[in-house]
């Protein structure tokens, strides 16, 4: 069965089932084809099917009755990964940067109107969240996605806003295009961006871009950490003073490289 987008585009509905079964795989390892079946909306027989095509492909693998994403996965997403070369630009700059703060930083490029994350590092006493390497994250509720928006030139920008949903995360997250315009006039002043509680109660991050030579965003990075730790002249001053520098240096890079 083929379904539609909201902008009319065809999906063609294996495709979307069998896509529905790998995602539910990654947020729930283990699963049987009970689970599955319940969760998709599709028959036992259908949701079998998907899985065995899948397994023949090296995509899924059946273990003691339950199905794990199968390792055919990382030389995909390496693929995807080596499109972007930030990657092996930036890792150095922010394994350093990790070092000095003593907290996670994150990588971050967009596309189709989210933030995705191609690098995270973190040191010991890094938080662990919901947040790794190939998560979506929202652009208007994150240190990363805000400082990227606010040094998109116009003619980017527009359209972007057009498909992202400006949803509260907190009772801290912006809301409405005006409000964040300001933040970013604030944001282009500085040089980077806060998330205070916007994405995540208890966690606060900051974030500057990572810009070309003409002073347009390509990605961002942040560092992020608990309003325990991230609080006071160490949040507000020097956090962005080490966040801006790195940034800085993996801009020089990814111009020159």
């Amino acid at each position: 069965m083929n379904h539609r987008t909201t902008d009319g585009k065809k999906r063609i509905g294996a495709t979307e089932t069998s896509f529905t079964i790998i995602e539910l795989l990654r947020d729930h390892p283990g699963a049987t084809i009970t689970t599955l079946a319940e969760e998709t909306g599709r028959s036992k027989s259908t949701v079998h099917n998907h899985l065995q095509t899948l397994r023949g492909m090296g995509y899924v693998v059946h273990e003691d009755g339950s199905y794990h994403l199968g390792l055919g996965f990382l030389d995909l997403g390496n693929a995807a990964r080596e499109r972007w070369n930030l990657y092996e630009i930036a890792k150095s700059e922010m394994d350093d940067l990790v070092s000095a703060v003593g907290e996670r930083a994150q990588l971050m490029v967009e596309e189709q109107g989210k933030g995705v994350y191609i690098y995270q590092t973190k040191a010991d006493a890094g938080i662990q969240t919901d947040s790794h390497i190939g998560a979506t994250v929202a652009l208007h509720a994150t240190a990363v996605g805000k400082s990227y928006l606010a040094h998109l030139p116009p003619e980017e920008l527009e359209p972007l806003q057009k498909q992202i949903d400006l949803d509260g995360r907190t009772d801290r997250t912006l809301t409405d295009w005006e409000t964040l315009e300001t933040e970013f006039e604030t944001v282009r002043e500085q040089g980077y961006a806060f998330n205070d509680e916007e994405r995540l109660v208890g966690m606060q991050a900051v974030g500057a871009p990572i810009l070309n030579d003409e002073g347009e965003a390509l990605a961002a990075i942040s560092v992020s950490g608990p309003t325990t730790r991230m609080s006071g002249e160490w949040y507000r001053q020097e956090v962005p003073e080490m966040v801006t520098q790195a940034a800085r240096v993996i801009s020089i890079r990814a111009t020159y490289s």
